[in-house]
């Protein structure tokens, strides 16, 4: 380090200085305390030194500070903080990552601006960027995704604008094919979020928005083209096909209702306990429903979800869409006896020591019966959320199930089968039904249709 010499003031010099601080200790004493000079009486009292220093023609050098730097050595600073860093690395690996937005200003990196960046935790993508690829083979995509690349594809193209985020200058947004994935995956397996999480390199927060948000977007764009009631061109069509199936004229879909398992909602919990799902498991056990009409196809056209389970299949219907579409007319729907008979309800027979033609008519709703029952077992099987007690929220479930219901409707109408493995048998989704007075125009009809198709039998025999 330099070191400047100073040379010592004369007799006259010494005198002011010594005069000058003595009038400020003067005033300290006084004032019984020591004061602080604020900063312009501090600015005044300096000025005046430099004054008196110019009039007496002081070297300026006397007042610089040295120019050589003091060096520290570094070390023992550098070896610790090689330390800590593996010590860290050992822990958690983290990486430093650059915004995707050049400077704050919008100026682009090159030219000077100033990125910022984000510590996150780097997660492996490799499973989700495999089956991403052409590597992966369309059969192994479909065991994992419930559907063919083709379909897969198709979705992605009609939620692009709405699910797409834009970059910001934090962190690259996730692609809309990632997005779409994750949600379709989850539905598909009802895997934990944890895992979710691992297999494509997400964080588990961020999977469960995607869900949500993904299937938000299914709702809103989606379900509109492949979850409608048919026009009348169409319903033509289902009359025609099923009529070609159980020779029972007029049929416009088959109905069914199913029970997906909750967490005990917090308020108003007794609704939603199903007694018979408590006593198969020998716990308390709650629902939500789903009930739906089907074409010949198995794809639904009419959709009504979020009922409590402790509701039979009854009340469900009174208070759906279907109750208030069939005030319209030429509306027949084919139930179980789960369901009441109606003028525009049919269901079989329950009684005893049935007739001939009765047991006919029985056998033919059964299968009508059986069509919208076999769509619903692919619905649960294709997607094992519906298997498995959901840990969404009870508001934000009817869009999760009605998620489900469009995607369904998807692998029907472009012939994704399911595989054999995925079949899933449906049990204890039969309510008993309040016995309530029935029509008697009511009964007078299937009695005539049950007539019509002993004759209509008999007349193919022969």
């Amino acid at each position: 380090m330099e070191i400047t010499s100073i040379p010592f003031l004369n007799q006259e010099e010494y005198s002011y200085f010594y005069s000058f601080f003595q009038d400020l200790h003067t005033d300290d004493t006084q004032d019984n305390k020591r004061r602080k000079l604020d900063d312009d009486d501090f600015d005044q009292d300096f000025n005046e030194i430099l004054n008196f220093i110019n009039d007496q023609d002081i070297p300026n050098s006397i007042f610089q500070m040295p120019t050589s730097k003091i060096e520290i050595p570094n070390s023992d600073f550098e070896n610790r903080a090689s330390e800590m860093a593996d010590w860290e690395q050992g822990r958690v690996r983290k990486t430093r990552i650059s915004s995707p937005v050049g400077s704050y200003g919008g100026g682009a990196a090159e030219d000077g601006g100033v990125r910022r960046r984000l510590w996150v935790k780097e997660r492996s993508k490799g499973w989700w960027k495999y089956h991403d690829s052409d590597e992966c083979p369309d059969d192994e995509f479909r065991k994992a995704f419930r559907m063919g690349k083709s379909t897969f594809n198709m979705i992605c193209d009609e939620l692009d604008l709405v699910v797409t985020k834009k970059d910001t200058m934090l962190r690259t947004a996730i692609p809309v094919r990632q997005r779409v994935a994750v949600c379709i995956y989850r539905l598909a397996t009802g895997d934990p979020l944890r895992k979710v999480s691992t297999l494509f390199g997400l964080g588990i927060s961020t999977c469960h928005k995607l869900v949500l948000e993904v299937c938000a977007a299914i709702h809103t764009v989606l379900m509109p083209k492949f979850l409608k009631w048919p026009d009348q061109n169409r319903l033509n069509e289902i009359k025609t096909e099923f009529g070609s199936i159980s020779a029972i004229p007029d049929v416009t879909g088959s109905i069914y209702t199913t029970h997906v398992s909750i967490i005990a909602p917090k308020t108003n919990s007794e609704a939603y306990y199903n007694r018979k799902h408590t006593n198969r498991n020998q716990k308390p056990s709650y629902s939500t429903t789903i009930q739906g009409l089907v074409d010949p196809r198995g794809v639904f056209t009419d959709i009504c979800i979020g009922y409590p389970g402790s509701m039979s299949d009854e009340q469900i219907l009174e208070k759906s869409a279907l109750s208030r579409r069939s005030k319209m007319g030429c509306l027949r729907v084919v139930g179980n006896s789960g369901y009441q008979l109606k003028d525009w309800m049919l269901v079989p027979y329950t009684h005893k020591n049935l007739t001939w033609s009765q047991h006919s008519l029985n056998q033919k709703i059964d299968e009508v019966e059986k069509i919208g029952k076999d769509a619903f077992m692919r619905l649960k099987g294709r997607w094992g959320c519906l298997q498995k007690r959901s840990e969404v929220k009870l508001q934000e479930l009817p869009t999760v199930l009605g998620a489900c219901c469009v995607l369904h409707n998807i692998c029907e109408i472009y012939g994704e089968e399911m595989d054999a493995d995925l079949r899933f048998d449906l049990y204890d989704d039969d309510m008993e039904m309040e016995s309530k007075d029935i029509s008697v125009n009511a009964l007078m009809v299937r009695d005539s249709i049950a007539h019509n198709l002993l004759h209509h039998s008999q007349g193919l025999d022969l």
